[in-house]
């Protein structure tokens, strides 16, 4: 027989359906989101350049605003509660198989709204700055629209 502490840190604790890897901390979360959040800055920047007309554009893109402002303020606060309500007992989605019981599904819920909010709060700002930009174009440019 092979003994465990040989294979890895996963393949020790698996017989007994605990998590695979270590409890997550908040930074840990953190970080992806923003990255996230700044990879779908692009995308937000292009997508306006498809709604021609520059009532709509201001339109999009302040409900963009808005959505990501609300997704933020959602994801951030509910994520930390849930954090907090869970006691340091963080899982990913991938150690889904050993949660039991009706609070269980909060400890993987708490790091994904986390980073949705996270990523939410880095995109607001620039859809924040890009709808002022449209709004104070100049008529005949290219950001203004039809």
């Amino acid at each position: 027989m092979i003994p465990a502490a040989g294979l890895g840190y996963g393949a020790a604790y698996a017989h007994r359906g605990a998590i695979i890897r270590p409890l997550l901390r908040i930074r840990d979360v953190a970080a992806p989101g923003t990255v996230y959040g700044r990879a779908a800055m692009p995308l937000l920047g292009v997508a306006p350049l498809f709604v021609g007309d520059h009532h709509d554009r201001r339109t999009f893109l302040a409900v963009a605003g808005g959505f990501a402002a609300a997704m933020a303020v959602v994801g951030v606060l509910i994520g930390l509660f849930f954090w907090w309500a869970c006691g340091g007992d963080i899982r990913r989605c991938r150690d889904w198989r050993p949660v039991r019981g009706q609070a269980g599904p909060v400890t993987v819920a708490a790091p994904v709204l986390l980073r949705i909010g996270v990523l939410a709060l880095v995109l607001f700002p620039g859809t924040f700055g890009l709808y002022h930009l449209v709004d104070g174009a100049g008529y005949d440019s290219w950001l203004y629209g039809d």
